[in-house]
């Protein structure tokens, strides 16, 4: 006897919603309509998986389709919304294309919240956080996640230190040596920070503010020169693996 098909399928399409889920009809217009209708080939009756970073993951059967808005019926709950790891990731703004890449990785490895801190070398100061909002809705979507990260507005250096909670573990790259990584995360629960310097790296004044700091950890990630998105992404890694949940 046939096995039965997995309901919904794992190729339906999945899509963020800014707005509470419950049971009953939904209109989408705009860019995620485009997507279902045109990218897609939404049709009437075809599953769709919904997310509303308050609630969970819901199941939408598409109704009526248009050209340009399609009504879904959303019929059931399939996921409360996950429990984060409270990890912030604070990291220097990059150029851009490397920056849209830090904040898509930071999503789909778990980050809590994504922090932007401008230092003396940084070489943007003002990065756009509504591309970088975008850019993690897009990999939510792709990833499975039910629960969006948060994007600070960006914050100097100086200012992030001042009002640091002492309860909070701050991770910081050093490249000038400091504690394994993973031997330093393993060593400490609780909430945690992993704070990333400019491509430039930090200069010596900023890197004495910060050991300084009495939740201050020095971490090195390894004998080679990272990038500094290489750097965020393999700090993020190690951290989910010692104290996050992928344990």
């Amino acid at each position: 006897m046939p096995a039965t098909p997995a309901w919904p399928p794992q190729s339906t399409p999945r899509l963020f919603v800014d707005q509470p889920l419950a049971e009953g009809p939904i209109r989408i217009d705009g860019p995620a309509a485009h997507y279902l209708v045109s990218v897609m080939r939404t049709k009437v009756g075809d599953p769709v998986k919904l997310f509303d970073d308050r609630t969970g993951e819901w199941l939408g059967i598409a109704a009526s389709v248009g050209k340009r808005d399609l009504t879904l019926d959303v019929t059931e709950m399939l996921r409360e919304r996950e429990a984060v790891p409270d990890l912030w990731l604070c990291a220097a703004p990059l150029k851009k294309g490397r920056v849209d890449w830090l904040a898509e990785k930071a999503c789909e490895l778990g980050v809590a919240r994504l922090v932007p801190v401008v230092t003396r070398r940084t070489v943007v100061d003002k990065p756009n956080t509504e591309r970088l909002r975008a850019h993690m809705i897009e990999a939510a979507e792709q990833c499975g996640r039910t629960a969006l990260p948060e994007v600070a507005e960006p914050v100097k250096l100086a200012a992030l230190l001042r009002d640091w909670s002492p309860e909070r573990a701050l991770f910081f790259a050093d490249e000038t040596g400091g504690v394994p990584a993973l031997e330093a995360m393993r060593a400490h629960n609780g909430p945690a920070a992993i704070l990333i310097g400019p491509e430039g790296g930090f200069d010596a004044e900023e890197r004495e503010a910060i050991r300084a700091h009495p939740a201050a950890i020095g971490i090195g990630l390894g004998p080679r020169i990272l990038r500094a998105d290489t750097a965020a992404a393999a700090a993020v890694s190690l951290w989910m693996a010692a104290a996050g949940d992928w344990r």
